[in-house]
């Protein structure tokens, strides 16, 4: 009977595990999960990463001497011009993991498929502009086998040499600018541009400007190919500009860092603030406070703050916390809180927007490009006048208190006139102007062009007296160390002072 008992339990737990089986499978299928992913939402993670991360401040700014920071630890970078890879790693981590990862599923995924031609050359676009900041701060780079870990199991991608990529990149913005259509589907959704195909093209052709005039040293044939090609197709006034619009939601990452943790930790430079005070610049008054008295952070508040250009000083390079301590009480300050700042609650405000190509840079490299005869149309003169006026007006968008009248335009240009004799100093020295807070782009044309004219930071533990590039980061070494180690054989050491390919 026993016996019976057990085959009867075994029989009842092999129906009840068999009933608990059926519909397993749709039971635990989540049946509003999405399977697949708009590209247009990826462009749009792509784009936002496109934003300067804060590092920049750390370097590019800072090696352009525009923004500075006296202070050690995870701030050490161009204040001393010391490797700090903790924030060297900035570019590399933002562009590859934000924008190489998303326009290259959205690349693989939509290059088969007619209907979304025009948000795949739109991602291609934006990889490329990614792809020409990574290079021009590290030299060679992952390229042709980057962001291909999903899509073709490439974990562990290959160098590619500045040299061969310059060429490639072109390659592609003019394929992916040919390509986009009116006819195509219009991505309204896209926060760029909304679709706009006509300003989508001007972006990838002011791109190639950009790129194009980045060769002039090492392949004037090409960059002058380049250049004459798009030089009527880049867009010219501030409307067109390439600018992440931030929102509560999305704030600006520099923008973000000092309205918290470092808001009274960075000064404007003595180099820049002296520049912009020998010529009477009203963009001066326009981006820069100082807190009059202030002891300390805390004590810089809306109370004590002034925008007048004539008690603005910056302060002077290659200082620690005792120097810098130092140099305020020789320049008659009551503390180093008392030099200037840029405004954080005007131009580096929570929401202001990030530009990433602009109306302005691109009338000074026509500028550029018209001085060396590499374009006819229109004279550099013109060019930069127009340049100035952009930007100045670029510079007013951002924030009602920082208006520059148009009378004060005039002025400026009147007092401050083209010469044709000192063009490329001139046209190049604005460009660091019109690059304010776009460390980067500050950096590479700074680099390019040799202009403005800067003397070397004086700190007594440099090691370097410029900063050429940035070092890789310790993870990268660490996990791709093979091919890292090639890039370095080929490039030079994996230090501040080796040079990309275009920087003669």
């Amino acid at each position: 009977m026993q016996k019976t008992y057990n085959y009867l339990a075994i029989l009842m737990l092999f129906i009840v595990s068999s009933s608990c089986d059926e519909g397993f499978d749709e039971l635990n299928t989540n049946k509003v999960r999405a399977t697949t992913l708009d590209p247009v939402i990826q462009l749009n993670a792509a784009t936002l990463g496109l934003a300067h991360p804060t590092g920049t401040l750390i370097y590019e700014v800072g090696i352009v001497q525009q923004v500075i920071s006296p202070n050690s630890g995870v701030l050490t970078g161009a204040n001393y011009n010391q490797d700090n890879r903790a924030s060297t790693q900035a570019n590399w981590q933002n562009y590859y993991q934000n924008v190489i990862k998303n326009t290259g599923d959205i690349i693989s995924r939509t290059k088969d498929d007619p209907a979304k031609s025009n948000v795949y050359n739109m991602a291609r676009i934006v990889q490329a502009h990614a792809f020409i900041i990574l290079t021009d701060t590290y030299g060679s780079v992952p390229f042709s086998e980057a962001g291909k870990g999903y899509s073709d199991q490439i974990f562990f991608p290959s160098y590619d040499a500045q040299e061969a990529i310059y060429p490639a990149i072109i390659q592609e913005l003019e394929a992916a600018g040919a390509a986009l259509s009116l006819t195509g589907k219009i991505e309204t959704a896209d926060i760029l541009f909304k679709g706009n195909i006509p300003q989508w093209k001007a972006y990838a052709n002011s791109l190639l400007l950009r790129a194009g005039m980045r060769m002039s040293k090492v392949n004037p044939t090409l960059a002058q190919q380049t250049v004459a090609k798009v030089a009527a197709g880049v867009f010219l006034e501030n409307s067109a500009n390439a600018l992440i619009a931030h929102d509560a939601n999305y704030t600006n990452p520099i923008g973000n860092m000092l309205n918290s943790t470092e808001a009274s930790n960075f000064f404007l430079t003595a180099p820049f603030v002296n520049y912009l005070k020998s010529t009477a610049d009203p963009r001066l008054r326009a981006i820069a406070v100082t807190y009059v008295g202030a002891k300390s952070g805390p004590e810089q508040t809306p109370a004590n703050a002034s925008s007048d250009p004539a008690i603005q000083k910056g302060m002077p390079m290659g200082n620690d916390n005792a120097g810098a301590v130092k140099a305020a009480a020789d320049a008659g300050l009551a503390s180093f809180y008392e030099f200037a700042q840029v405004d954080r609650r005007r131009i580096t405000k929570l929401q202001a927007p990030n530009f990433l190509v602009t109306a302005s840079q691109n009338l000074l490299l026509l500028a550029e490009a018209r001085t060396r005869g590499w374009i006819t149309t229109g004279t550099a003169e013109e060019y930069y006048k127009n340049a100035v006026v952009a930007h100045m007006n670029q510079i007013s968008s951002i924030d009602p208190a920082s208006t520059i009248p148009q009378a004060a335009i005039d002025q400026y240009l009147a007092a401050n006139p083209f010469d044709p004799a000192k063009a490329l100093e001139q046209i190049n020295t604005q460009y660091w102007i019109s690059s304010f807070l776009n460390g980067p782009e500050a950096f590479a044309n700074f680099r390019r062009s040799s202009f403005p004219v800067l003397q070397e930071n004086p700190f007594p533990g440099r090691e370097v007296p410029f900063i050429n590039r940035l070092t890789y980061p310790n993870s990268e070494i660490s996990v791709n160390s093979s091919n890292v180690g090639a890039a370095i054989s080929s490039q030079g050491p994996d230090d501040l002072a080796t040079k990309v390919w275009w920087h003669k």
